[in-house]
């Protein structure tokens, strides 16, 4: 039976330990040292770089929608459900990047950025979106108040801070973006 990284989604097979039928073959938490730390549990910066780059793509997406909501003059629930989209729109997308760029098919690519980001991206979007739903006047803000981008900051910060140990719980299980990292090699 042949095996095919790029198509398995066992991060021990990506470890390169097959046995002689090519099935992935117990490792060791040595083999995964630049993913933990010294006591083999998920480090905090790997939780924490996993997070930004989901971030990175929700804060993308929540500024776009925010932007296109207040030209087109929609009201707050319409721009809140365009930005939420364009959220797990452009979380997506920069997974998908990088996922494409190790060689593998789109549909197996989209697989994965399902499997690495819904998770991360739907808890950020909910404490995002709550604090800036429950601040007083952020709602009604405009573009080029102070207090909008304030609130936002506050808002992505939060969602950063109480994301980043849900990451690290599903990394420590082999989900979430642990899925991700045997295409990043």
């Amino acid at each position: 039976m042949e095996h095919d990284a790029h198509t398995h989604h066992d991060h021990d097979a990506h470890a390169g330990h097959t046995d002689q039928m090519g099935h992935a073959a117990p490792t060791s938490d040595s083999d995964h040292a630049g993913h933990s730390d010294h006591s083999g549990k998920v480090s905090w910066s790997m939780a924490a770089k996993a997070t930004l780059h989901c971030l990175t793509g929700c804060a993308i997406g929540e500024v776009l929608g925010m932007v296109i909501g207040t030209a087109l003059g929609w009201g707050n629930v319409q721009t809140m459900i365009l930005a939420i989209v364009l959220a797990f729109f452009f979380g997506y997308a920069l997974t998908l990047r990088g996922v494409l760029a190790a060689g593998v098919d789109f549909r197996t690519a989209f697989k994965v950025a399902l499997a690495a980001d819904t998770l991360s991206i739907t808890v950020m979007e909910v404490i995002d979106n709550g604090v800036i739903a429950l601040w007083p006047g952020a709602m009604d803000a405009h573009l080029g108040e102070p207090i909008f981008w304030i609130v936002l900051a506050i808002a992505l910060a939060a969602a950063f801070v109480i994301t980043t140990p849900v990451n690290k719980w599903m990394i420590g299980r082999g989900k979430g973006h642990a899925v991700v990292h045997q295409y990043h090699h």
